[in-house]
């Protein structure tokens, strides 16, 4: 048997009703009223001929037979809602990047084709720039926030669209066969939609597995473990990158209640801190040292009765060996662990780090489908192998990548009957079983939680009619992994500032993909066929 994700939520509802599911703010919402408000708001879906067109067994691994529904929003309880209400509609949501500026926005919506937006107040003057450049867009659910922005033409307001509607379930035939969405930068250059069936992801990241490894393969064991929950987790980075919802849907799988902060706009340490306090959470997401660092900053300013905190996981980027340490100094009896995976593979290793047994970065120890590729891609790795490899998935793999035929077959390959994903990474896995990672093969920057792809960046440098040249690499840096900069070679006879810079990149991308520093000089360094030599930038900004 194999489960859709409304499925599971609605059967977990049933048998747990009255506790408590969704926490945000002065919002304290059972999985009865949870299960009330997604029902709605999938039955608004429905009237607005929002759904689902095209079985899986019609399309090729790129395609998608359902309506695409873009979520526009910071953390609330709206955002996890509309993913639920979504799935009991059979549509498809899918993750907007909020930082980003109109031109990748527009690249965003068109690439997706969404025909629907759930979106905060805040971002309709955004949206309504954009409006007439995307035909497919029909349907405008706008979430009050303290912005107080007015409707847009022709859109609803959340509450006003659910109090329009029944409650009843759905009349629509779930299927494991459903997509999940994920729209990630990656190394892809461009966002790209990753195509999961449901049941692929439920095993390979949100939770569709019990104790022992082993697949769950009927809905009563999955409902015995839910009743066994009650605790209470907080995901602190943005639900629009994978890490922060994926933490979400595991933990409601396991019966527990999903808390969000204040003030989840921005990384405010005292607003996660005091949540952690006053709810007693148990769990923690975050993402590396971007959080890590502000965390530790604040705990040695002021006194937070935080015991109850068992937890400390971070997704996205790792949490380095020395900010471990600090974390284990301060709140002895925590579990730190390192989960790494992407939006390609799900989960696929873990490094677990306690006050007995140190702390550590960079080593792993595998998932149970976890898997090191040679080079050429044709066959698996023993432990204990020379070579470096690459870091593989197997078995609940993506389908593909929405609209794109080439890049789903380079990245999700076939060896032997058995499919495989194949992001990027490099990695060794050891005789005694431990993997080694060493990290993405191609170019891309991990600043903060956010992948950058040094293209995108150059490309938006070389507007500026000054430049001549640049290239574009990662810095280590002890706030956020790694830090944007930009080696960059004058026009003759121009004058050009690193604010003329940082203006020209605010037209095209989004804030937090800026360089934080250029480095001027009269040349820059490429191969013989033109190709930027990453190497030799690396040791000029090192």
């Amino acid at each position: 048997m194999e489960f859709n994700l409304a499925q599971i939520h609605e059967a977990i509802a049933a048998t747990i009703p009255e506790r408590e599911c969704l926490i945000y703010r002065d919002r304290r919402l059972t999985w009865a009223e949870v299960t009330d408000r997604t029902r709605r708001l999938a039955n608004y879906l429905l009237t607005r001929g929002i759904g689902h067109h095209r079985e899986r067994a019609e399309l090729q691994d790129w395609e998608s037979g359902q309506d695409h529904i873009a979520l526009y929003m910071h953390n609330c309880n709206e955002y996890l809602e509309s993913m639920l209400g979504a799935y009991k509609a059979r549509s498809a949501p899918f993750n907007v990047n909020y930082r980003y500026v109109e031109e990748e926005l527009i690249y965003l919506m068109r690439d997706s084709k969404a025909r629907a937006v759930v979106y905060h107040a805040n971002f309709a003057p955004m949206l309504d720039k954009i409006r007439s450049e995307l035909p497919d867009l029909e349907v405008l659910i706008q979430v009050e926030d303290d912005s107080k922005h007015p409707l847009l033409e022709g859109a609803v307001e959340y509450e006003a669209a659910l109090a329009s509607v029944s409650a009843d379930k759905p009349d629509v035939e779930l299927s494991a066969d459903d997509l999940y969405i994920l729209y990630t930068g990656g190394t892809t250059g461009m966002p790209k939609g990753v195509l999961w069936r449901q049941a692929d992801i439920y095993v390979a990241a949100l939770g569709g597995r019990d104790r022992g490894d082993n697949e769950y393969t009927s809905i009563d064991p999955i409902i015995e473990h839910a009743k066994r929950g009650g605790k209470k987790t907080l995901p602190a980075p943005p639900m629009m990158h994978g890490a922060a919802h994926w933490a979400a849907f595991m933990n409601w799988q396991g019966g527990h209640t999903v808390v969000i902060q204040d003030h989840p706009e921005r990384l405010d340490a005292n607003d996660i801190l005091s949540t952690i306090e006053r709810e007693k959470i148990h769990g923690l997401l975050i993402v590396g040292d971007a959080f890590g660092r502000p965390l530790l900053d604040q705990l040695r300013r002021r006194s937070y009765n935080i015991a109850s905190l068992r937890v400390l996981v971070t997704g996205g980027a790792a949490l380095s060996a020395s900010l471990k340490r600090e974390f284990l100094e301060l709140l002895p009896d925590i579990m730190i662990v390192d989960s790494v995976g992407s939006s390609e593979s799900g989960g696929q290793a873990q490094n677990v780090s306690t006050k007995e047994t140190g702390a550590s970065t960079g080593v792993f120890r595998p998932g149970p489908q976890m898997c090191i590729l040679s080079e050429d891609m044709t066959r698996v790795l023993e432990a204990g192998h020379e070579e470096m490899g690459w870091f593989a998935q197997r078995g609940r793999v993506p389908l593909g990548y929405l609209g794109d035929e080439e890049k789903s077959k380079r990245t999700f390959v076939t060896i032997k009957e058995h499919r495989y994903s194949v992001p990027g990474d490099r990695a060794r896995l050891r005789s005694d079983g431990i993997v080694e990672l060493y990290g993405r093969d191609s170019v891309t920057i991990n600043s903060g939680g956010e992948k950058i792809f040094v293209e995108e960046v150059e490309h938006a440098i070389k507007h500026h009619a000054g430049i001549y040249d640049t290239i574009v690499v990662g810095r280590p840096s002890e706030r956020w992994g790694q830090e944007v900069v930009a080696i960059v070679r004058v026009r003759e006879g121009h004058q050009v500032s690193d604010a003329d810079l940082l203006k020209e990149c605010g037209k095209h991308l989004a804030r937090y993909k800026h360089p934080k520093s250029f480095l001027f000089l009269d040349e820059i360094v490429r191969s013989p066929s033109g190709k930027p030599d990453y190497r030799w930038a690396k040791a000029q900004v090192s």
